[in-house]
């Protein structure tokens, strides 16, 4: 199937990570345009043309983002990059670091040049070994080759970039626990406001956008806002890379307009239901994200569509669910996980988190009370919007949506004390 693709097309080639490669198919040009013909109010006015959203899973609009970070305060302003891709099923941020580094340098260039940043900062998740030694080769080559430094392809303008490891905790991806992970502290999410934007790295003025929002820039910067934005959806702009697993077909990362509807990733990009299966359960948008029954899946896959109908867009990771998975050895899994990144600062997260877990496993192994579902029910009512930040949210969302959507499953195992679905054991695993 045709389609455009702007920061997948290389996804699988080894040379694109080199410089001469990139170089010879346009690379660096917009960030040359930045420097020499827009002035940085241009550049941010034309990102906040494209409908650009942060696409690690806020979706909060890039441009305005920037907008936000004051000029005059006297104090440095750093740029941070969101790495630490660590939501569950999500994986499109790797392939990025892996096959298109000098696309994301272009970018951070252009934010900085936006934004008058000469100092930023990767975070990558400790568990990315072979991304962060691509990505510290990169930058290493972009220092011999001047394209960082104190002059910035050959012109008057300085921005130096450090890298920094991640010790695998999911709660560092939330933006200001990884700024407290970045200054050598306990990865805890910090009371807002004060944002990021006004008070962050160092207690200086900080963007913090995702890998795969930033390496839109040179697209944006090449092609205008108006012309990028129209590839995508209303308030949604451009394409977005798709995390696509689970029992499909042809599993992977598919780089799609926004707004394509769930039931074309499934049946179109991963070749429909692996095994002649039957679909059952879609996570739409990483772990976090409400899940989606069969007959919800001809949604619009942008962040307003999937927020009408209860559920989020978030980091893209499409987890598809065949007929023969449990719904309650799922939800466990998920319970589970939660329940363990919890980073303990809150308690409704700190106590409601476990509490789920503990109580997920006593239906699935049939020993929980009959009122256990009600219980899990009024639980995730009192963990939504009660923490500094959204782990706990994200833990009530899945839950609240596995209980209402799959009831049938979570009643079943309560009398009967095991599963009505009997998933078969691969032959490989079974031997």
């Amino acid at each position: 199937m045709d389609r455009l693709r702007l920061i997948s097309r290389d996804f699988g080639n080894p040379q694109a990570r080199k410089l001469d490669y990139y170089r010879a198919h346009g690379g660096y040009q917009a960030a040359l345009k930045a420097l020499d013909e827009m002035a940085p109010e241009r550049i941010t006015g034309e990102v906040m043309k494209s409908n650009l959203r942060g696409l690690g899973g806020a979706g909060f609009p890039v441009g305005r983002k920037w907008s936000f970070v004051p000029r005059n305060t006297g104090k440095p302003i750093y740029l941070v990059v969101n790495a630490d891709e660590g939501e569950p099923g999500t994986f499109k941020d790797r392939y990025i670091m892996e096959w298109d580094p000098h696309r994301l340098l272009e970018g951070m260039i252009i934010c900085a040049r936006a934004v008058g940043i000469h100092t930023a900062y990767i975070y990558i998740r400790g568990e990315y070994v072979h991304p962060e030694r691509i990505l510290r080769e990169t930058i290493e080559e972009a220092y011999r080759e001047g394209i960082l430094g104190s002059r910035v392809l050959g012109r008057d303008f300085s921005f130096d970039v450090y890298m920094h490891v991640g010790a695998g905790a999911y709660i560092c991806g939330e933006e200001t626990g990884l700024l407290e992970s970045l200054e050598g502290k306990k990865g805890w999410p910090r009371l807002k406001p004060p944002f990021p934007a006004v008070v962050g790295a160092f207690g200086c003025p900080t963007v913090i956008n995702n890998v795969e929002s930033l390496t839109y820039l040179p697209h944006i910067v090449s092609n205008g806002g108006e012309w990028f934005a129209n590839l995508g959806s209303e308030r949604n702009g451009g394409l977005r890379l798709f995390s696509l697993s689970g029992d499909v077909k042809r599993p992977g990362v598919y780089e799609l307009p926004m707004g394509t509807p769930l039931r074309e990733l499934i049946y179109d990009c991963g070749g429909g239901m692996a095994d002649g299966k039957q679909l059952k359960a879609v996570i739409p948008g990483g772990s976090s994200a409400a899940v989606l029954t069969a007959d919800e899946i001809d949604v619009p896959l942008d962040f307003d569509h999937l927020a009408r109908i209860g559920s989020m867009l978030g980091s893209a990771g499409i987890v598809v669910m065949a007929e023969d998975v449990c719904m309650v050895e799922a939800m466990r899994v998920i319970s589970h996980f939660y329940a363990h990144e919890s980073c303990g600062q809150c308690t409704p997260c700190r106590e409601g988190t476990g509490w789920v877990a503990r109580t997920v496993d006593a239906i699935h192994a049939g020993r929980a009370r009959r009122r256990s579902v009600e219980d899990l029910l009024q639980i995730a009512d009192n963990m939504s919007g009660t923490s500094i930040c959204a782990l706990c949210d994200g833990a009530a969302m899945p839950l609240r949506s596995f209980l209402v959507k799959f009831r049938n499953e979570f009643d079943y195992h309560l009398k009967h004390g095991k599963c009505d679905l009997q998933r078969p054991v691969p032959a490989a695993a079974a031997k």
